[in-house]
């Protein structure tokens, strides 16, 4: 329960052209207790992700199956390959072209089991290949890959507020070195004036000498 609990928070992005398909994994997903939104081409993913191309499917077809669109980000997109206009394998690599989003897992679905298509996804940097129909068992590797990069996110942010930090540390150890610099740079201040009487005796005592003060007497004699 705790499980599914947690599950419910992961919101998944399924893409297919086929109603059927799409109704299928919509169910499968949220069986296994994922957040869904369903859209019919690979246009109209990219409009909901964010980036927006000429749709090219037909006008007449279902635009968007929304389920709480505006409440939480995507974490992981499922998508056919076979679609009208653009590929699976299109739409896989717009995403990792997208520096915005080129972190989302992408997950590939196809009806035919052809080696070099499953290799060419995979090498483009999708997380796995489902043969159709896709089964339960399959959606249980869906969440160590959103597990993955939400780790990944979660480093990534504590890196750069660790930069931030760093960055203001070396601000702050700049600025107190500029205002110790300025500080040395200061003349000393002058020696404090001595004060007016010690002056003024200095004067008395360069200005009387002994000569001055004590008269002389020569060749006199004084009778007491």
């Amino acid at each position: 329960m705790v499980m599914a609990a947690a599950d419910s928070q992961f919101h998944v992005l399924a893409v297919d052209d086929s109603l059927i398909d799409r109704k299928l994994i919509e169910r499968l997903l949220k069986t296994s207790s994922y957040q869904v939104t369903t859209v019919d081409s690979g246009s109209k993913a990219l409009e909901f992700l964010g980036l927006y191309e000429d749709d090219q499917s037909s006008p007449d077809s279902p635009s968007v199956s929304l389920s709480n669109q505006q409440e939480v980000g995507v974490n992981l997109v499922i998508t056919d390959y076979c679609m009208p206009g653009m590929t699976g394998y299109d739409l896989l690599k717009k995403i990792k072209e997208s520096s915005s989003l080129r972190n989302i897992p992408v997950v590939i679905m196809s009806s035919e089991n052809v080696p070099s298509r499953i290799n060419r996804c995979l090498e483009e940097g999708a997380e796995e290949f489902f043969l159709k129909p896709v089964r339960l068992s399959d959606l249980s590797r869906l969440r160590p890959h959103i597990m993955k990069t939400k780790s990944k996110d979660q480093n990534q942010g504590k890196e750069e507020n660790e930069e931030k930090q760093e960055e203001s540390s070396e601000s702050s150890e700049v600025s107190h070195e500029q205002d110790q610099q300025v500080v040395d740079q200061q003349p000393p201040p002058p020696p404090p004036p001595a004060p007016a009487n010690s002056n003024k005796r200095k004067a008395m005592e360069e200005g009387l000498s002994p000569d001055r003060t004590r008269p002389r007497f020569n060749g006199i004699t004084t009778v007491v």
